[in-house]
């Protein structure tokens, strides 16, 4: 039996509009649209701290910029996304590729941060004119996407920066086009494709082609 997406995000999808005949693009936001190790750097400073960024990870690799030694952080993450979302900036070619892109598909932006910042999420992105439907939850995105996709006759693409992500779509939904794509170029040279991926791409302009490629494709068939 198919997983069902958690309730707090299937009341959300229930108010999305999809057409089943029109190309969907499902994104993540940080470090896909969003430059979000910039801005967490941006905030760690402000605290006396630094992110090691020699693992793909954040747990373990905070550090005190006083004595370079490890540090925890509790609620760290909560207290960036209330006090940073706003002011996160957009990846590079984002926005443009995106706008372009909604121009021959539908764009849904599934994006895991607290309930409570979901408002600022959606500000955000559109004062960078990125002004798309936002869901947002937490945990695997495999559920969400295969109920986004199990009414769908043209293609769906999913791009995530976490390679479980990938690996949840590809197992709940393996028709869908999984596209790895980590915005920042030090992450993405921390890590390889996600074994669940369909295609490796850190690069807006090269995941537009990609994309629109495929949709080409399936129109002309």
């Amino acid at each position: 039996m198919r997983e069902a997406p958690h309730d707090d995000i299937l009341v959300q999808l229930r108010e999305l509009e999809i057409d089943p005949d029109r190309p969907l693009i499902i994104s993540d936001a940080d470090e896909v649209l969003l430059k979000f190790m910039a801005r967490l750097e941006h905030y760690l400073q402000t605290k006396g701290l630094w992110i090691d960024l020699t693992r793909f990870a954040i747990s373990g690799n905070i550090k005190s910029i006083e004595t370079n030694e490890p540090v925890e952080v509790p609620n760290m993450i909560d207290d960036f996304f209330a006090t940073q979302t706003l002011h996160i900036e957009a990846a590079p070619g984002a926005a443009q590729a995106i706008n372009q892109l909604s121009e021959q598909a539908q764009i849904i932006i599934l994006t895991n941060l607290p309930a409570s910042e979901k408002q600022l999420r959606i500000d955000n992105l559109a004062s960078h004119g990125i002004d798309f439907p936002v869901v947002i939850g937490s945990g695997l995105k495999g559920p969400a996407v295969a109920w986004l996709a199990q009414n769908m006759q043209a293609p769906v693409f999913f791009l995530d920066d976490i390679p479980h992500n990938i690996d949840s779509v590809a197992e709940h939904a393996p028709d869908v086009h999984r596209i790895h794509f980590i915005a920042d170029p030090r992450l993405a040279k921390l890590i390889g494709p996600a074994k669940g991926a369909s295609q490796r791409i850190d690069v807006w302009e090269e995941a537009y082609e990609w994309i629109s490629d495929k949709i080409n494709a399936h129109v002309g068939r």
